[in-house]
């Protein structure tokens, strides 16, 4: 039986194509976790902002980025869970890295990318969803414009959270708020999507809405334009019992993903 899950969302403006400045940030924002969290979600990128310069920004795994990670979640005691420019056999990724609290790391890269800004250009596309564990808690890992795409996402009954870390900017803020709850909807799960605030370095807003819902689309909790950690537990006798009465997930179409892009 699933334990608890205490989620927090870290949503904040970042510093552009600053990393140690962004960490520092980042540390100072950790300062008030919550002690009994178990899970924190960063934005996307959340060391440079939602940039193409790929080549100049990037990092690898054995950069200092993923190791702050995991030296900080083992500090916590709580997963970290954010995206970076990460580089790797001469290609660049929009890489979601999970730090586990016992040091461990899990990646995912991002599947879709965000083709009106020349993301499929400058980031090689991810290839494979993951799911990680936590406290008996599925969780399945997104990024940002992912959340467009109801096929990728479908729950095969493998996760009960879908998070996503994000820039999402300002301009489409009524689809961010209203595809996490269709995805929740859809999915009958808890979903938790992060944000960032402010300009970045190409001009673009960004006006947060972090936020987690529960699987009848219900907000659990909304950051709005705060700045901060928010922080939910979520209950998975709730979503057991909810699947019980309302077995949707039972007459769901089977299909397969042929891995092609199109």
């Amino acid at each position: 039986m699933a334990d608890d899950l205490t989620l927090c969302l870290v949503q904040t403006p970042t510093h552009w194509h600053d990393p140690p400045r962004n960490r520092q940030r980042f540390d100072t924002l950790l300062e008030d976790l919550p002690r009994n969290a178990n899970v924190a979600l960063l934005p996307e990128m959340f060391t440079t902002g939602f940039t193409m310069r790929a080549a100049e920004v990037a990092e690898s795994m054995d950069g200092p980025t993923v190791e702050w990670m995991r030296d900080r979640a083992q500090r916590l005691g709580c997963a970290l869970c954010g995206s970076l420019v990460i580089e790797e056999g001469g290609k660049f990724f929009n890489r979601m890295i999970w730090a586990s609290a016992d040091g461990g790391i899990t990646t995912y890269d991002k599947r879709h990318r965000f083709r009106m800004a020349g993301e499929h250009r400058h980031y090689d596309e991810g290839t494979a969803r993951v799911v990680v564990e936590c406290r008996g808690w599925r969780i399945s890992l997104a990024v940002c414009y992912d959340l467009r795409f109801p096929v990728w996402l479908r729950n095969r009954g493998d996760y009960d959270l879908l998070l996503f870390a994000a820039n999402w900017p300002q301009a489409r803020q009524l689809a961010w708020d209203a595809l996490l709850r269709a995805r929740a909807i859809e999915n009958l799960s808890f979903v938790a999507g992060v944000n960032v605030l402010g300009e970045d370095g190409n001009g673009v807003r960004y006006a947060g809405g972090s936020v987690m819902c529960g699987p009848e689309g219900d907000a659990l909790l909304e950051a709005g334009e705060r700045r901060g950690i928010f922080t939910a537990t979520l209950e998975k006798t709730v979503l057991d019992a909810y699947r019980a009465a309302f077995p949707a997930w039972r007459d769901a179409d089977d299909f397969t993903i042929d891995g092609t892009t199109p």
